[in-house]
């Protein structure tokens, strides 16, 4: 049966998406169009994804006086995904993936808690560059197959991108906005993907998709004090600079085909691990993770392929980072830090046979 199944990769997030929020997971490349038809060489992927996050957790424990007492961290990151994808046969394809990021960051706390002020970020992120190949040709294999995917990941995105901080509500000083809303991480990495389908029926059919960055790097050098001086516990834990944390993605569902339209629903996992696969992992970072119900739809025309998905968060938690056990450690006193995110995110964009 040839046909299109369309799959969805982000990323909260990171990011940058971010994963819905101050847990940095970054987009993770739009759409990939698992196809197995020829009809186009080259296909033109523009995806959009948007999410506010604002409710803050340590572990899955919700803190909820953030929000009623007014102090909670409110992000707003928007991401627009631009890639090609080119077919070199019915097995192999090549793909990159330009990023290009917009963020808003409102909090007290960076701002000396003198008042609630912003700091912003806006550029390309990192370039990633992804080579596909098909388990089996798809011409002998229509009902179901399985796609590799190996790529690397360029430290293109600025990940010292500074504004100012209000140091009192006259008084202002310059330094990096905080990891979740950076452009980039400061490191290359190594990505892998497994994508899979399997058609059930003419109507019904199964999705699978993985996806796992390594970032062996384990810091990149900018400081996390936003132009101030690093405390003694901060330099003893690590936590004055900033970590190149790993980031994976896990999804997978159900798609009803009805015309021209499929429908989708499915489960999404998003995380920054707390250790890396390569590498030390030393530095900050927010490691956590959110569980989602991940609807959506595509249409389908000849030429292009709109699509909309709402992944909307079920479980959101705050894992203790490699700090939080040091600090641990010294003082004898259990520490695990939190981390906003978002209810649910919105994804839109198009898929275009060129």
């Amino acid at each position: 049966m040839k046909r299109i199944i369309s799959v969805l990769f982000i990323m909260l997030l990171n990011y940058q998406t971010y994963s819905q929020g101050c847990v940095a997971i970054r987009s993770t490349g739009g759409i990939s169009n698992m196809s197995h038809t020829d009809s186009s060489k080259w296909q033109l992927n523009i995806n959009n994804r948007y999410f506010k996050s604002y409710k803050h957790f340590v572990g899955t424990t919700e803190q909820k006086q953030r929000i009623e007492l007014g102090n909670n961290v409110i992000n707003h990151s928007y991401a627009t995904d631009i890639s090609i994808l080119h077919k070199i046969n019915s097995r192999w394809s090549v793909l990159i993936d330009l990023p290009i990021l917009s963020n808003t960051r409102s909090s007290l706390y960076e701002h000396s808690n003198v008042g609630r002020y912003n700091t912003q970020s806006f550029g390309i992120g990192d370039i990633r560059l992804a080579v596909y190949s098909w388990i089996v040709d798809p011409h002998k294999m229509p009902k179901g197959n399985v796609q590799i995917g190996l790529g690397i990941k360029l430290p293109t995105g600025n990940y010292n991108y500074q504004d100012y901080f209000h140091v009192t509500t006259d008084s202002v000083r310059l330094g990096p906005v905080d990891q979740s809303i950076q452009l980039g991480d400061g490191g290359t990495g190594l990505t892998f993907e497994l994508n899979s389908f399997y058609n059930i029926s003419h109507t019904i059919s199964l999705y699978q998709n993985f996806y796992y960055l390594s970032n062996p790097r384990e810091q990149n050098g900018i400081s996390t004090t936003r132009g101030g001086n690093a405390s003694a516990l901060s330099i003893k834990n690590g936590s004055n600079v900033m970590s190149v944390p790993d980031q994976v993605m896990l999804r997978g569902g159900l798609n009803a085909t009805i015309k021209k339209t499929i429908y989708s629903l499915g489960v999404r996992y998003e995380a920054i691990p707390v250790t890396d696969l390569i590498g030390a992992s030393g530095g900050f970072r927010r490691p956590g993770y959110v569980i989602s119900a991940e609807p959506g739809f595509i249409y389908n025309t000849k030429k292009v392929s709109y699509y909309a998905f709402a992944p909307v968060a079920l479980v959101r938690s705050r894992t203790q980072s490699i700090p939080d056990k040091i600090t641990t450690a010294l003082t004898g006193k259990y520490t695990q830090g939190d981390a906003a995110f978002a209810d649910y995110s919105i994804t839109i964009g198009c898929s275009i046979n060129l």
